[in-house]
């Protein structure tokens, strides 16, 4: 598919759909490929919600009477389907990550290969850009955000690499980022670090993480008893979000328990994470680092 070659493709929607005259939601709909294949799996009974904040991605709407997209950002899933009269759904899937096309399109500013502007914004109605991150934060902010977000412990040398370079002029595109990323690190390891950078920056643009967490809960509180849940994730700080909400139903600390010990905890694990396949790695090389889980609402 042009626009994003979606993972797990049959995989997470044979998972997601058990009721085939159900309500289900795809909450990154990107290009479409997920909703596809709901759309394939239910009935003429059956109805699917998608949402996705990046206007590019509107052209690849579906028509289909029991499909309806929605232009937002998934942090405001029960509102919108509070407003067209939906109350519980039979499962929620969302595939997090950066699509195909906002890497491969060099003035969304995602990707290290591509020279375009500091943008990596997600929907571009947000006011809050890369280049804002990497010229405007201070240095404890900005060593804040790559040690956060990209996991890199030592930041400060490339912290005051780019405190350097932005005295004298704006850093304005990605290729300039890269350059002053290769004065510090050795060419071997250059394409990780820098993605690792890249990875900090955008997330603290969109403010993924946090949004991540509270679809979580407004999804637990949205499926019905028995309805799934499908995350697929490709990093660790978003997996390890997933993976502790599923678990314990909360993303700090212990799960609550009430006074006889016994866990409340909204869902519960079907089973074990699961990881690309050989086959689709060669067809897909974005999918490697890809981890499918499934949950079902207690």
């Amino acid at each position: 598919m042009k626009y994003h070659n979606p993972v797990f493709l049959e995989r997470s929607v044979e998972c997601l759909v058990t009721d085939i005259n159900g309500v289900y939601v795809d909450v990154t709909f990107g290009g479409g490929g997920h909703s596809r294949k709901i759309l394939e799996k239910i009935s003429i009974k059956g109805k699917l919600f998608a949402f996705d904040q990046d206007g590019d991605a509107l052209k690849n709407k579906l028509k289909d009477a029991r499909f309806k997209l929605i232009h937002s950002n998934f942090i405001n899933l029960k509102k919108f389907l509070k407003f067209y009269g939906v109350k519980r759904v039979d499962g929620i899937i969302a595939d997090f990550g950066v699509s195909s096309y906002q890497f491969d399109t060099k003035n969304r500013g995602f990707s290290i290969r591509l020279d375009g502007p500091l943008d990596m914004r997600m929907n571009r109605k947000t006011t809050l850009t890369a280049f804002h991150v990497v010229n405007e934060y201070s240095e404890k902010k900005l060593i804040q955000v790559l040690r956060e977000y990209g996991e890199i412990k030592k930041s400060s040398k490339l912290v005051l690499k780019i405190l350097e370079s932005r005295r004298s002029n704006p850093i304005k595109t990605t290729g300039q980022l890269v350059r002053i990323i290769k004065k510090i690190i050795p060419s071997r390891f250059i394409n990780k670090y820098a993605a690792q950078v890249f990875q900090a920056i955008r997330i603290e643009v969109n403010q993924e993480l946090d949004f991540i967490k509270e679809m979580l809960k407004q999804s637990s509180e949205l499926l019905r008893s028995n309805g799934r849940l499908v995350c697929i994730t490709y990093h660790s700080l978003e997996d390890r979000i997933v993976k502790k909400y599923i678990l314990d139903g909360v993303f700090d600390g212990l799960a609550i328990t009430d006074i006889y010990g016994n866990r409340d905890v909204p869902l519960k694990k079907l089973g074990k994470f699961e990881i690309p396949t050989k086959e689709e790695i060669i067809v897909n090389t974005r999918s490697r680092s890809a981890k499918l889980r499934i949950a079902e609402k207690i």
